[in-house]
């Protein structure tokens, strides 16, 4: 976005109401940020410029000369904030952690945030939804030196093996916005960033090493520096129009790195870092084999599944073998015996336990089988964790936390008589609500218990009278003959197919189970006499949502009149009636404050031919 230089077409300052309205746009697109931190990036009685360039983004400068915000598309739909602005209130985005400094290279070089770069906590990858702004930030760092948007959601990012691009970057240290303020600052103008001086911590920047070609970039190689030299040329002009021009010297990342190099440690932060290794416990190569050989054991038994090989190894070493680590340990394969993760593998699959081979095309070792009937298997006691969901994490982690990061609408299955036989040949509950991995992994451990894969080809399961009847009694027409086998690939499938299917809304502490799929909320927009303009939303009792409640903000947020009225041959169901054509901004809104699922919104516009 800001890798080469753009000059500004149009320079303005913003009325009273354009700034309002600024706020409540970065409000809403900053669910995280209190009305203190907006306060802190946009001072309500300081002047506002907003500086419009030649590839239609937006920048918003404060009084000053620093930028705050930039707005991607001129339209307050792509509004993210600078890397100024995190300095100030770090907490404005959540943010990803890199995995070291290596990878904070590339990122300050220009180029997007892989998940391979990504260091992924033990509880798992936090929840997100696809187009999020988030930050970028480097261990032992509490100050972000990238911003962008998220390019799918944490749930396809798990089903893509976390793997591909994680966040397209948009702006980043060093580059021509960030350039653009410092470059135009003067030494003594008289105006220092007192806000951000305060605290040095919150001025960080991370220090990429010089890291041999041939070294990994799982290591945590990262230098902490002191950005008191960086901080003393924070001041500025009283040119409001500083942020005109952003044709300034280009600079490459060896650059950056050389250009702070020089740079001293902060003693509260190495002290800070310091005291956290003395937290990691250090193991011996024998003790990290025995770990390995831990973990590996309890993925098995817990969460990796025969309908899910064949698996990359990648995807088996951070889905399944880290989140079985203990707390406040390190795991590094390269401080093992084996050194490489291939090689830990491979003799594992020597030893009988597993059934691995290399790819040749993905370059990859791919994990083919599990020996659930090796003496090692067998012997192992799988232990306990509980896991923090990222709802329960987002629920603890302050009064800034939006209902959207509460919200979750899932689909259960409930046994029906088809299947009753399945469960109950398991010693499974009938009576209980299971989720599609659950109901799938209760067919194959049928299969498994009855022996049914098929000797010759085990990509077949060979039907007993009971699965038989189970997968395909009354679909089947009346002179056809039952099948006497299926493929695994559709075992899963036609298994949940003959279950009864609900929708969980879970808010909070509040949690609504309905059969059926969960039905979508409907927007429409029509047309009244007078070519006036109304938009109805029904639906909403689905995701837990109050119509009353929902009117009343409604009413205030768009400004107009709104009503509700119980849709009739329909008892408990209500429809908020809205004044005027607001259908995508209502739909927005319903995404955004509450968290609703795009997948379950219809919007209609009638008055559109």
């Amino acid at each position: 976005m800001f890798k080469k230089p753009v000059e500004a077409k149009l320079s303005q300052r913003l009325s009273g109401a354009d700034k309002k309205k600024l706020r409540r746009t970065a409000k809403d697109r900053f669910p995280l940020a209190s009305d203190a931190n907006i306060d802190e990036i946009l001072p309500p009685k300081a002047e506002i410029t907003v500086a419009k360039y030649s590839n239609k983004v937006h920048v918003y400068v404060i009084e000053g000369g620093l930028p705050m915000l930039f707005d991607i598309d001129g339209r307050g739909t792509e509004i993210y904030p600078t890397v100024y602005a995190l300095w100030k209130v770090p907490e404005l985005l959540p943010s990803f952690l890199l995995k070291g400094g290596e990878v904070s290279r590339y990122v300050i070089g220009g180029a997007d945030l892989m998940f391979p770069g990504i260091s992924i906590p033990p509880e798992g990858l936090p929840s997100f939804l696809a187009g999020q702004p988030w930050a970028v930030k480097v261990p032992g760092n509490p100050a972000p030196i990238a911003v962008g948007a998220t390019t799918m959601s944490s749930s396809e990012a798990q089903r893509a093996g976390l793997r591909g691009k994680a966040l397209r970057i948009t702006h980043y240290y060093r580059d021509f916005l960030w350039q653009s303020a410092e470059g135009h600052y003067v030494p003594n103008a008289g105006f220092l960033v007192d806000v951000v001086m305060e605290d040095p911590n919150l001025l960080l920047i991370s220090q990429p090493s010089d890291v041999h070609p041939d070294a990994s970039n799982d290591e945590d190689d990262i230098n902490v520096v002191e950005s008191g030299p960086i901080a003393t040329n924070i001041q500025g002009s009283t040119d409001v129009d500083a942020s005109k021009n952003l044709d300034v010297g280009v600079q490459t990342s060896e650059e950056i790195t050389a250009d702070i190099s020089g740079l001293k440690f902060s003693d509260s932060v190495t002290a800070e870092v310091q005291s956290d290794e003395k937290e990691q416990q250090t193991l011996s190569g024998e003790e990290i084999d025995a770990l390995l050989d831990k973990c590996l054991l309890q993925a098995l038994h817990t969460t990796v599944k025969d309908k899910d090989l064949p698996m990359p190894g990648s995807t088996l070493w951070s889905n399944h073998i880290l989140p079985c680590r203990p707390a406040g340990i390190i795991l590094d394969i390269k401080k093992s015996s084996y050194k490489k993760l291939s090689k830990w593998l491979q003799s594992k699959s020597s030893a009988g336990l597993i059934s691995a081979k290399e790819d040749r095309y993905k370059k990859e070792v791919m994990l083919l089988g599990v020996n659930r009937g090796h003496s090692d298997y067998m012997s192992f006691k799988p232990g306990k964790r509980v896991q923090e969901s990222a709802e329960q994490r987002h629920d603890n982690s302050g009064e800034g936390s939006q209902m959207k990061l509460q919200l979750q609408v899932v689909e259960v299955y409930k046994p029906s008589t088809h299947v009753n036989s399945i469960f109950t040949t398991l010693g499974a509950d009938t009576g209980s609500f299971y989720s599609a991995s659950d109901s799938s992994d209760i067919v194959f451990r049928y299969v498994e218990k009855e022996n049914l894969v098929k000797p010759t080809d085990k990509a077949m399961v060979v039907l007993d009278a009971t699965l038989c009847d189970a997968l395909y009694k009354g679909s089947v027409k009346k002179g056809s003959a039952y099948p006497t086998e299926i493929h695994k690939k559709d075992l899963g499938s036609t298994f949940l197919s003959r279950m009864q299917v609900h929708h969980r809304v879970s808010k909070g502490n509040e949690v609504a189970v309905r059969k059926g799929a969960a039905r979508p909320i409907q927007i429409m927009t029509e047309r009244r006499q007078g070519n006036k303009k109304v938009t109805r939303v029904s639906g909403l009792e689905t995701f837990l949502l109050d119509a009353d409640s929902l009117a009343t903000e409604l009413q205030k947020k768009f400004a107009c009149s709104t009503s509700v009225a119980e849709l009739p041959g329909k008892k408990g169901q209500h429809e908020v009636l809205v004044q005027g054509g607001v259908i995508d901004d209502l739909a927005k809104h319903l995404v955004d404050h509450y968290g609703v699922p795009k997948r379950y919104i219809e919007v209609l516009d009638k008055t559109k031919k």
